[in-house]
């Protein structure tokens, strides 16, 4: 989501009109996740992309400059070839569907702008939302924002539809995952794309050190919202974390404390100081974080593991602490280590194996 704002805060200063294409629908084995954004301004500037580049979407870019034109939404099918769908996430041909509409920029208070803005804000106070978005001819683009406290903006056109779509959202928004669904209202059947949205992951960085610089800037490019950690003020300065969401000056386990602490947070220490990580440990190892890894040496990892072993932390609890971090990539650097340790934080996040593609049946992971 942070990408998607970022890209419209770009074009809001530049464009005055832009066409949102989005990749809504994709049948075949294993597609691309759905939500995939492109923006195509009315003077040519072109961000993001619905698929991974080529023939598609060159396509799509096409179909823009239409719906820019005519300043109509309209949806686009199109049936690929095994070479045009392996471009896209498709292990053999399928269909996939972009929806392409129309989104003025100099009308924030109005139109699609509005709900995104109001979305924006709900997820800045660590909260939840479902955009709606009609797809049949009837009312092609019509918008419906379902926030998690219940709260709903915009509309569907149509009284009984939007209230099945508000039933329908709400599962999502508690499941997760955006998808395109059919509502069958008396004799006539309406497709609706569901976008669910949360806060970004966090990534929380204990130590202020050479390798936590790269860290929070190539997670920042990953979309996770970046928190350094340090008792230092000499080190925890934004002259050295320009990239960094927040930086916290103090005792790390004190601070630590006072933080939310999810499933989307994943605790990196990178201090190598025994003060700072073992009450760290003690308190995040009894939260629901998604990923603990600490920075330092198989020696190393294996004393803090005893110390903890010892004061009766279970062996199950102890196996969640990544020591040493990071995927085997030869890194020698701090951004390759940096590299090394988001690899493993991203391949615990998504169920990844962590090995190359070539080995993974079907070639993708």
């Amino acid at each position: 989501m942070r990408e998607i704002f970022e890209q419209l805060d770009q074009l809001r200063r530049t464009e005055g009109k832009v066409a949102m294409a989005t990749l809504v629908d994709t049948r075949g084995t294993t597609p691309r996740k759905e939500g995939a954004k492109m923006w195509v301004g009315a003077g040519g500037r072109i961000l993001g992309s619905v698929t991974i580049g080529g023939c598609v979407d060159a396509q799509v870019m096409a179909e823009a400059e239409e719906v820019l034109g005519s300043d109509a939404a309209h949806l686009l099918e199109m049936t690929l070839g095994d070479e045009e769908a392996w471009e896209i996430g498709l292990t053999c041909g399928g269909t996939i569907e972009v929806f392409v509409e129309p989104v003025p920029l100099r009308e924030p208070e109005a139109g699609p702008l509005a709900l995104y803005e109001t979305l924006r804000a709900r997820l800045e106070q660590g909260g939840r939302g479902a955009l709606v978005t009609r797809l049949d001819p009837l009312a092609a683009g019509a918008k419906l924002l379902l926030l998690d406290d219940g709260r709903t903006r915009g509309g569907l056109g149509d009284t009984a539809l939007e209230e099945a779509a508000v039933a329908r959202a709400r599962e999502l928004l508690d499941r997760g995952g955006s998808r395109t669904l059919e509502v069958a209202l008396g004799e006539r059947t309406h497709r609706l794309f569901v976008e669910v949205y949360g806060p970004p992951p966090t990534l929380l960085v204990v130590g202020a050190g050479h390798v936590a610089m790269p860290l929070t800037e190539l997670a920042r490019i990953l979309g996770y919202r970046t928190v350094v950690v340090d008792g230092r003020p000499r080190m925890a300065t934004r002259e050295r974390f320009p990239h960094a969401d927040e930086l916290l000056v103090g005792i790390p386990s004190e601070l630590v404390r006072a933080l939310p602490l999810t499933p989307t947070t994943a605790v990196i220490l990178v201090a190598h100081d025994y003060k700072y990580d073992l009450p760290v440990l003690r308190h995040v190892l009894a939260a629901p974080v998604g990923y603990v890894g600490m920075l330092g040496s198989r020696r190393r990892g294996e004393a803090i593991l005893k110390l903890l072993r010892e004061e009766g932390v279970p062996e199950e609890t102890l196996r969640r602490i990544h020591v040493p971090i990071g995927l085997d990539l030869g890194a020698q650097t701090a951004p390759e280590i940096a590299l090394a340790i988001l690899a493993e934080v991203l391949a615990a996040r998504q169920g990844g194996g962590g090995r190359p593609l070539r080995e993974v049946k079907g070639g993708r992971g």
